[in-house]
């Protein structure tokens, strides 16, 4: 038990992984009532350091104190959930509590403990869902429910990696009252966020990690702007491209090149042309119904895609690739990284796909090591496991495994979510590149500024999940999207 001032007080942490140092001195101090934010680039550290300091992994080097007056004193939500499927919402609410080992619990006070904490965020979904499993409830809400699970474990410091990246506007502004009020209560937040709008508008105090090492320790915000801060991380701050139009390109420039994408539904009837950006707004349930048709996941949609004026055939996620339509998920960890194999069949598991070919040829190796290389993804050794790689190199992995085929069609949910600045630019230069090469794009966004800067035009759905009009060219503001999608800027 620490007899400093700080909650959680860490110093000189170190932690290799093979011949590989990602912590090499890490610093980190924690005061009651304080919500801090952990900063740096995609690779830092960040995320082993949350592992070391709530138990879940063990460090080479340092000292570690924590308060420790209760049962469990840290809640984490990691960025990537840890969500139990066939388990039900209250059900893995609940388990925190578990903790304190053999107590005899009632369902009904397990559920009236587990509505209490869904409901300070969501109650709608603290009404309906508690009773149903994990495995029926899309990502928007499991992240909801991950945070209510850290909020009800009665927990002095709460560990939040990146826990808006799924969340609408009005959500997490809801999560950011509810931190004030825990800091009002002694309960402090350590917080991992890309978003400086968000971090800035919650966070008192920050840490900054470069390369494995604490470079900012414990600084107020208010004496560091943007530009200091991203130059503390090591990046380079870009500047703004100016909004407008892709370059199509002409067909027959590559393979697939081209390709007109006709999009139909809800009174809507919209062509896109080669090189199209296609921006999507608004909450999961508009877009989310838009992108499974596209992907072949709502083979009885009542969306209707064609491509050069003819039915796309996508009665599946494979006839999809096929057609020469790729997809980035959301959700990484479940339906995007391959865990289980290694960076070189997750780089090329699209080529397989579409081309029918399972077994592994020598050229591959020289494929992915390439793809890596484009996308600067620093890996030992394309045999090593994603796990391995951190989340917003991760995110680069999704894309790189398009670079071969690559797409007519390439639909994006969130694909910047949990990711750093440098990073966020790297991706958008990608995207370009390819619809200059003619990719038509559709990229789902709950960044209203993300959507402003890549798109040509913008579907926006309101909050019942319907079209409610599309906004084109220097119409794409945060206002008109605002007031389109009933989402707050």
């Amino acid at each position: 038990m620490t007899t400093s001032a700080f909650l959680l007080e860490a110093t000189g942490i170190r932690k290799s992984f093979g011949a590989t140092s990602v912590l090499r001195g890490v610093d980190l101090r924690i005061a009651p009532g304080e919500i801090h934010a952990l900063l740096g680039g995609n690779g830092a550290g960040k995320s082993t350091l949350i592992r070391i300091a709530s138990g879940s992994l063990r460090r080479d080097a340092g000292s570690l104190s924590i308060l420790d007056d209760g049962p469990h004193p840290i809640a984490v939500v990691f960025q990537e959930l840890a969500l139990l499927p066939h388990l039900s919402v209250a059900e893995n609410i609940y388990l925190p509590r578990l903790r304190q080992g053999f107590v005899p619990v009632r369902a009904a006070d397990r559920r009236k403990e587990a509505r209490a904490a869904l409901a300070q965020i969501d109650e709608r979904l603290a009404r309906e869902a508690l009773d149903r499993p994990v495995a029926e409830i899309d990502l928007h809400e499991r992240q909801l429910i991950e945070i209510a699970r850290a909020l009800g474990s009665g927990a002095r410091l709460l560990f939040l990696d990146e826990p808006t990246a799924n969340l609408t506007f009005a959500e997490s502004e809801r999560l950011f009252a509810i931190l004030r009020r825990l800091a009002g209560q002694g309960i402090s937040t350590l917080l991992v966020s890309h978003r400086m709008k968000e971090i800035r508008a919650v966070a008192d105090v920050c840490t900054i990690l470069r390369d494995g090492r604490t470079v900012v320790d414990r600084q107020p915000l208010a004496t560091l702007d943007d530009a200091s801060i991203v130059e503390a991380m090591g990046q380079k701050a870009a500047s703004r491209a100016a909004p407008g139009p892709s370059t199509p390109c002409s067909a027959g420039s590559r393979p697939g090149a081209g390709t007109t994408v006709g999009i139909e539904g809800q009174g809507l009837s919209l062509t896109l042309e080669p090189g199209t950006i296609l921006g999507l707004a608004g909450a999961p349930a508009g877009p989310g119904q838009l992108i499974d048709a596209l992907v072949g996941a709502a083979p009885d949609s009542d969306w209707n895609v064609t491509m050069n004026g003819a039915a796309a055939d996508l009665r599946s996620p494979a006839r999809a690739v096929r057609q020469g339509i790729g997809y980035v998920s959301g959700d990484r960890a479940e339906k995007g990284l391959l865990t289980t194999l290694p960076i070189l069949d997750n780089v090329v598991a699209a080529t397989r796909v579409a081309t029918r070919r399972w077994l592994a040829r020598r050229p591959e190796a020289t494929v992915a090591g390439d793809a890596l290389a484009r996308l600067a993804i620093k890996a030992n050794s394309v045999d090593d496991s994603p796990l391995t790689l951190s989340g917003g190199t991760q995110q680069k992995l999704l894309l790189a495994r398009w670079l071969e085929i690559p797409p007519r069609v390439l639909v994006l949910e969130e694909p910047t979510r949990g990711v750093d600045i440098g990073t966020k630019r790297e991706i958008y230069a990608l995207i370009r590149e390819m619809a200059v090469l003619g990719t038509v794009v559709v990229w789902w966004s709950t960044e209203f500024p993300e959507l402003i800067e890549i798109c040509d035009r913008v579907i926006a759905f309101d909050l019942r999940g319907e079209v409610s009009g599309v906004i084109a060219g220097a119409q794409v503001n945060e206002v008109a999207l605002a007031r389109a999608t009933g989402m707050a800027a």
